[in-house]
């Protein structure tokens, strides 16, 4: 079992943490932030739009049971790649849309697929591919947010739709019970 990790931002981290916690071949997923001035920021910090962080997670995952490929198309259902700084109410530079490369295979792999879905839209994908030069992991109230906070509001009202579409579009990719 090979473990490898892909570096990935698309608005709250809570959203894509509890989202990639449900799919095979997921083994963990750590929240943070990502390619910023500043080192090891907090929250608090990064909220201020001053650090240059992205709101990350990074996904830990085999990939001889799943792909990176498989990771992006899951990870472009999540948001809206198409606006730029800001998910939903969430806005912001920590927001953005972002895949932080670690290797040329992985930026390969990231551009086509982000082709790809362009040909789909009518808007402009604003995702920035980039590499990735350093990430931080967030505090751990952050980490594995959404089960541990399951009624609270933004993740009834935000987070669990999110989860749920994911459930809906990946049938064959989530985890079985």
């Amino acid at each position: 079992m090979a473990i490898k990790e892909a570096i990935l931002g698309g608005g709250c981290f809570w959203c894509l943490d509890a989202a990639f916690r449900q799919i095979e071949g997921v083994e963990d997923v750590v929240s943070g932030y990502a390619n910023g001035h500043v080192d090891n920021p907090s929250y608090k910090e990064v909220c201020t739009d001053t650090t240059g962080h992205a709101e990350v997670v990074k996904v830990l995952y085999d990939d001889a049971k799943i792909s990176y490929r498989d990771l992006l198309e899951i990870f472009y259902a999540l948001h809206d790649p198409t606006t730029l700084n800001r998910q939903g109410a969430d806005y912001g530079s920590q927001y953005r849309s972002t895949i932080l490369y670690q290797n040329d295979e992985e930026r390969r792999i990231a551009e086509e697929v982000t082709q790809e879905l362009q040909q789909e839209l009518d808007r402009k994908i604003v995702t920035k591919i980039e590499p990735l030069s350093s990430f931080w992991p967030a505090e751990e109230y952050h980490q594995d947010y959404f089960a541990k906070n399951p009624s609270q509001g933004y993740c009834r009202a935000v987070v669990a739709p999110k989860v749920l579409k994911v459930r809906e579009k990946f049938i064959e990719k989530l985890k079985k019970a």
